[in-house]
């Protein structure tokens, strides 16, 4: 792995459950969000010597790779010039809402993360971080060849940013399944069987949308092996596009 330093641009759930496990991995962290960097002091604070905080620009420069964790509707937020020829890490989904659509996405016509390519020309976009929650991140790591390790999709049209990001991730403690181009990402997003459920269990029955994602996110984590990861993604097959909460 040639990554030494991982760029996070959204401090949420996912930016800071990343954050820890980069951190915890020997890995130098520059975080950033909408707010400026003093925000981040107590979370810089709590991850260490090895994290700091920038504005996202800031970020995207002094970076190899890249998170962007912010919300898809927020994507034309990033700062696009600095992420030219960087690796992007892609974890965002689709969320309409009855406010909010996109009807390129809703028809099938481009992936979420192939929207975020087509929204930053300059850089690599591998969609991946995508499927998981933090929580199961954080409880689901561990070494290389361990036999209850998990596995995470990955997707992107640039082979070499594929082969960085399955480097980051086993250095974060996980396994990877490349799931090809950009255009088949859709076989780990919401409404696919890679999404969110692997990695937690069945949930309890009965449970109303908003319970449901409560739930995943305070559910310990399940160890998903590669094969399954394999197998899931391969029985795939294309629904709705995105995850609808109201």
């Amino acid at each position: 792995m040639t990554t030494t330093t991982l760029g996070i641009i959204g401090t949420g759930m996912v930016g800071a459950g990343v954050a820890r496990r980069a951190v915890d991995a020997g890995l130098n962290v520059v975080l950033s969000n909408s707010r400026g960097p003093g925000t981040l002091d107590e979370l810089v604070a709590r991850l260490g010597h090895r994290a700091r905080a920038a504005t996202p620009a800031e970020t995207a420069r002094a970076a190899e790779v890249v998170l962007a964790a912010v919300p898809l509707k927020a994507r034309d937020r990033l700062p696009g010039e600095d992420l030219v020829g960087r690796i992007v890490i892609d974890p965002m989904n689709y969320a309409p809402s009855a406010a909010w659509s996109l009807p390129e996405l809703d028809s099938g016509a481009l992936t979420s993360s192939e929207l975020v390519q087509r929204d930053l020309p300059g850089a690599r976009v591998v969609k991946a971080l995508h499927n998981i929650g933090p929580g199961q991140l954080l409880d689901l790591f561990r070494p290389a060849g361990s036999p209850d390790r998990t596995a995470l999709p990955l997707s992107g049209d640039d082979a070499g940013a594929k082969k960085e990001t399955a480097a980051l991730l086993d250095a974060l403690g996980f396994d990877t399944v490349d799931l090809g181009p950009l255009a088949e990402s859709w076989r780990s997003e919401p409404n696919s069987p890679l999404y969110a459920f692997p990695y937690v269990g069945p949930p309890p029955a009965g449970l109303a949308v908003a319970e449901l994602v409560a739930w995943v996110q305070q559910a310990p984590g399940t160890p998903a092996p590669k094969a399954r990861v394999e197998e899931l993604a391969a029985a795939a097959l294309r629904g709705p596009a995105g995850f609808r909460m109201d």
